[in-house]
């Protein structure tokens, strides 16, 4: 407990971080708390969010974060323990220093590495917002052994990183498996592999995935409908006291769900905490859909010059129809419609 009011009032004295943002007071600490009381004892460590409740975009993507940060401690004062949270496609959150790429006039679309760069770097920002809670206590949890190997690579030696990083994937990483030594060992070094493999972060190579007992935030990064089914599984071991948040899951472009109680899950029990994402392109092209908890649900349109301009504000999240209805309403001459036609996706909205 002191090691934990310790990491509180230390964050009090860091100065901000490209992107990193520093915790808020704590407005009380309890002296003592029970694993039920986990998700109030976090948001006691954020402190209070903003009071204004009109919806307005971020600029950039500083800003998005930082509006995530302030929808987070919101969603913990009122003590959700499942959370949702979904940034554009692609975003460049220049987290992690990238080599300087020659200038050219025409901009590639983004590759599979820069699509696994952003998810990583998002899942880096909340487990530096997390980390009064503690290292040992902070599942991150990606799809694959070689995107987890990968984190822990970026992430080695990093203070503000500490947690456990896991994949949901059981098999052995191409990385140990370079390293497997073919003579044979005695039990000892057999037990010291063991260790080495998955034994500093609590993971193991074989049975189902679950998480370490002690698991306090469980952070899924990109699950995908495949995904999802064992993240279900998980939601119902952990138990409500357990926090558990999903990364740019985009459980919105699932269609058909397994089972009803995962539609209920993920459609009803998940929070959208934070959500700043493309709408149906098909029906309401160069449009967005954006949310900050506690806040309603913005529709914006991309202008040919600009930035984005809200069209609707619901309580409830638009639908395709809805969203239709909304873009053919608009008054947009044929020469912007061929502007528009060029622009980029999302995430180029607020770089």
């Amino acid at each position: 407990m002191h090691a934990l009011i310790a990491a509180v009032f230390a964050l009090l004295f860091v100065g901000e971080q490209c992107f990193a943002w520093v915790a808020s007071p704590p407005s009380t600490i309890t002296p003592h708390f029970t694993r039920v009381s986990v998700v109030c004892r976090i948001s006691s460590i954020f402190g209070g969010g903003s009071d204004n409740e009109m919806p307005s975009l971020p600029k950039d993507v500083k800003e998005a974060v930082k509006k995530c940060r302030e929808a987070t401690q919101e969603a913990l004062q009122k003590q959700k323990s499942r959370m949702d949270i979904e940034f554009p496609v692609g975003t460049k959150f220049n987290v992690e220093r990238l080599p300087k790429k020659k200038n050219t006039q025409k901009k590639q679309p983004p590759t599979q590495a820069d699509l696994q760069r952003s998810d990583r770097e998002l899942a880096r920002i909340f487990v530096d917002m997390f980390q009064p809670v503690g290292g040992d206590q902070i599942a991150v949890v990606f799809n694959d052994v070689d995107a987890a190997d990968e984190a822990k690579k970026k992430w080695k030696d990093d203070s503000t990183a500490k947690s456990r990083i896991l994949s949901l994937d059981r098999r052995k990483s191409d990385q140990k498996k370079k390293k497997t030594v073919t003579k044979k060992k005695g039990f000892a070094a057999k037990l010291a592999q063991e260790m080495a493999d998955g034994g500093n972060t609590g993971e193991t190579t074989s049975g189902p995935f679950q998480l370490p007992d002690n698991t306090e935030v469980a952070m899924f990064v990109a699950p995908g409908p495949k995904e999802l089914i064992i993240v279900e599984k998980i939601c119902q071991q952990a138990g409500m006291e357990t926090l558990i948040v999903l990364l740019n899951a985009r459980t919105s472009l699932i269609e058909q769900w397994n089972t009803e109680e995962a539609a209920q899950l993920f459609q009803h029990e998940f929070e959208t905490v934070f959500h700043l994402a493309a709408a149906p392109q098909d029906v309401a092209p160069n449009c967005l859909l954006y949310r900050a908890y506690p806040g309603k649900w913005t529709m914006a349109r991309k202008p040919a010059v600009g930035a984005p301009l809200t069209i609707l504000s619901s309580d409830e999240r638009p639908n395709s129809v809805q969203c239709k209805d909304v873009f053919e309403g608009l008054e947009i001459s044929q020469v912007e419609k061929k502007v528009e036609g060029a622009l980029e996706g999302v995430a180029s909205w607020f770089s």
